[in-house]
């Protein structure tokens, strides 16, 4: 298996526990790795046959628009699902990081899917 990783895509989400954190979009860092068969693609140098992880940025940019999310683990859990049922890699990784803890540099999760 291979993998491709997108790192640290910032994003503007609604997540948060308390009403006043979903209130307005809050900037989060995610980091997806996906992994997936590249044979082909070394053949053919055609993107049909790898995961086009510009189309995966894109989608995840808006990902959030008109949802909201209480947990992170949660917004994790679809953001990978998401990416398993649209894009077909073998298994992806998401990270998030966010900021709610001003002495911390960030808090975050990770959660690993595979297909099947």
């Amino acid at each position: 298996m291979s993998k491709i990783s997108i790192v640290e895509l910032g994003v503007l989400y609604r997540v948060g526990v308390p009403d006043e954190e979903r209130a307005k979009p809050q900037r989060l860092l995610l980091t997806i790795e996906m992994e997936s068969d590249f044979f082909a693609a070394a053949q053919t140098d055609s993107i049909a046959d790898t995961v086009d992880y510009f189309a995966v940025s894109q989608r995840l940019l808006l990902f959030g628009e008109g949802r909201s999310w209480r947990l992170i683990e949660k917004l994790a859990d679809d953001i990978c699902e998401m990416i398993l049922s649209e894009f077909k890699p073998q298994s992806v990784a998401v990270e998030i990081k966010k900021f709610p803890i001003q002495q911390a540099r960030h808090v975050s999760v990770t959660l690993t899917k595979r297909r099947g």
